[in-house]
């Protein structure tokens, strides 16, 4: 099991994410089945070219307003529990903090995995 993140001091726009899953589908083979939930910027332009030229490529939206489903909401726990009550002092530390959580997370099979447990998805991939 693998975690791909990417940080940056800006927004997040859909041309933005659908960068990110083209440099994504570079590492990885076979079909690629992306869960996400319905956020604008899941939505658009950028990502019917993407799966124009990536047919591997197949989304699978989470039902509005189910957060609970959502492995990557425990990541975001795991970052924010990470910072909470921290004197972060300037942006070299929150980058620093992001990407020590990162780490302890991919070092922890175990960890990434509960993510997925932790969700209410019907079935873990391993299983």
């Amino acid at each position: 099991m693998g975690l791909y993140t990417r940080f940056q001091k800006s927004n997040f726009t859909s041309a933005d994410v659908a960068q990110f899953l083209r440099l994504l589908l570079r590492h990885l083979r076979g079909h690629v089945i992306l869960l996400w939930d319905g956020a604008p910027i899941h939505k658009g332009s950028p990502f019917r070219k993407l799966q124009e030229a990536f047919p591997r490529l197949h989304f699978e939206r989470f039902p509005a307003y189910a957060p609970e489903l959502n492995p990557a909401e425990w990541l975001w726990k795991a970052c924010n529990g990470d910072m909470a009550n921290s004197l972060l002092r300037d942006e070299r530390h929150i980058h620093q903090r992001l990407h020590g959580t990162k780490r302890r997370v991919l070092r922890s099979q175990e960890k990434l995995r509960s993510f997925v447990e932790s969700s209410h998805l019907p079935s873990a991939p391993w299983e």
